[in-house]
């Protein structure tokens, strides 16, 4: 069979068939400046496009403000009941320690489990409708708590709150990575800081509560999520503005869960959260129990000082790791985490020797958890197409299945050998930083952090971004309609940033689209 030569194909129009293809282009250098001031005129709207690249402080956004104290609201809420439910289950009933576990944990599992579910819901019905809908479930659940004392039903009661959380969290995600300008870095890490608020402000309003009446950590926190509900209310115009802004050309109907499976830079994202997780949740499951072999009696005061200096720690390094995020590449700052981490295991294995190597070895720990934990949320806002936010963010928390892993395997390490505990955990951490080494991983990361870039490379950085955001969107080798729109939107804008630099040769050149395996 004779194969005819194929014809040349205009680049436009190979993009807008092929929506995983990326054709280089190369401009003549000699093109009259009458052109290139011609082109300018024709693409006024390239400089607005990159203006709205920029970050914008989350306080000088209402919106961005009403989903951080929503996002502090909802933390205050689930920290007030969540540390003293196992309490409360052992002092209504005669439920084994094993028995217990498997309870207070099922609403981790139903809530991770659940997140793929919650995420599509959000994409197909609207964030604003799914946060509505969870805080009223929260509201119902957690009243019914207070005024039940049938131990089955609140068993069933228990687990429907991952339910309620399963339909908030991927909503709540994807609204803050539509309102999030530049990377969403900022964004995500304040809301970091309202979650270490949450769990110092919160577990000390549940044992005042718990001291008056063990039912009482029921009752706030749904009068806090009915709070949150009327919030939510009166601002639900500008949110559902939010949620139906068109940016990346997609209908959102094409699959999102069936290409949220199939993405590998998704994959290795939730992987490297789960291996984070897995890490971090040794410090309020295992540790404080070597804690306690090594230091007996004493090891509740020790760690209760740990749980304070690192709740403060958490909020004060948030600052410097913004400083380091502007000055580092994400692959350095990733392995700077991984190597505090590291150096925390080391420092807490040498309790045995002094007292205060278990406090440096917070102090380390406290770097680690401030420089990663807000990343992977951080990556998916930046590859993941606004029309499948909710999905990937859903799919997403299956990364929680971590803390349930976590105590499992660190448990059965810690009966061997501290020693072998503490150096497994050391080496596991880098996990992380081998998931998320991945240079697609950072389509709007330029050549050196913190440098100044010209016009056509800040073209090339925006068409990078958007050809990810394509290649997240692209369920088969032919592409779908969002990555192309997506593509040929980065064409126009490289072409608009060559023109508009020193008016010279430009070369726009992107990492192969090979994300998505069919």
């Amino acid at each position: 069979m004779t194969q005819e030569p194929e014809e040349p194909r205009d680049p436009q129009e190979t993009q807008e068939t092929r929506g995983t293809e990326n054709p280089r282009r190369t401009e003549d250098a000699s093109r009259p400046a009458a052109d290139a001031a011609a082109g300018d005129a024709k693409a006024p709207a390239a400089p607005a496009v990159d203006a709205a690249e920029a970050e914008v402080p989350w306080h000088a956004d209402p919106t961005l403000r009403l989903l951080v104290v929503g996002s502090l609201l909802n933390g205050l809420a689930f920290f007030a009941t969540l540390p003293f439910l196992a309490l409360y289950l052992s002092d209504i009933s005669t439920l084994s320690e094993a028995q217990i576990g498997l309870v207070v944990g099922s609403v981790a599992l139903v809530s991770s489990f659940g997140g793929a579910v919650g995420g599509l819901l959000t994409d197909r019905l609207g964030g604003v409708r799914l946060i509505q809908s969870g805080l009223l479930f929260n509201v119902g659940a957690y009243a019914a708590l207070a005024v039940t004392r049938e131990l089955s039903l609140i068993i069933v009661l228990v687990c429907l709150l991952g339910v309620g959380r399963l339909l908030t969290e991927p909503a709540m995600k994807k609204l803050l990575s539509l309102a999030a300008t530049g990377s969403g870095e900022a964004v995500f890490r304040i809301r970091y800081v309202t979650l270490c608020l949450a769990a110092t402000v919160g577990p000390l309003g549940g044992a005042a509560l718990y001291a008056v009446a063990n039912w009482m950590i029921f009752l706030t926190p749904a009068v806090i999520f009915a709070g949150y509900y009327l919030l939510v209310l009166t601002r639900a115009q500008p949110l559902r503005a939010l949620d139906l802004r068109p940016r990346d050309g997609s209908d959102g109907q094409d699959g999102g869960w069936r290409v949220a499976v199939r993405d590998r830079l998704l994959l290795k994202v939730v992987t490297a959260g789960l291996v984070l997780f897995l890490v971090f949740s040794q410090f309020e499951s295992i540790i404080p129990l070597y804690i306690k072999n090594v230091r007996g009696e004493d090891a509740v005061t020790y760690f209760s000082l740990l749980l304070a200096l690192n709740a403060a720690l958490a909020i004060a390094m948030q600052w410097p790791a913004t400083w380091l995020s502007k000055r580092m590449t994400q692959q350095r700052l990733a392995l700077l985490g991984c190597v505090a981490f590291m150096l925390a295991a080391v420092f807490f294995r040498g309790l045995e020797t002094h007292l205060l190597l278990l406090f440096v070895g917070v102090v380390f720990w406290t770097i680690g958890e401030a420089l990663l934990f807000p990343m992977p949320d951080t990556v998916i806002h930046t590859i993941t197409p606004d029309s499948r936010k909710g999905a990937y963010f859903g799919f997403a928390e299956l990364r929680y299945l971590g803390f349930f892993a976590g105590p499992v395997a660190g448990g059965a390490l810690l009966g061997a050998s501290s020693t072998l505990y503490f150096g497994a955990m050391a080496v596991t951490i880098f996990g992380t930083w081998v998931l998320l080494r991945d240079r697609r991983l950072y389509p709007n990361q330029a050549a050196g952090a913190g440098a100044t870039t010209s016009p056509a490379t800040d073209a090339e950085t925006v068409a990078a971004k958007a050809e990810a955001k394509a290649e997240a969107g692209s369920e088969t080798e032919t592409g779908t309609e969002a990555g192309s729109a997506a593509g040929a939107k980065a064409e126009t804008r490289a072409e608009t940033g060559a023109e508009g630099g020193a008016g010279q040769a430009t070369r726009v050149t992107r990492p192969p689209a090979n994300s998505i395996q069919t």
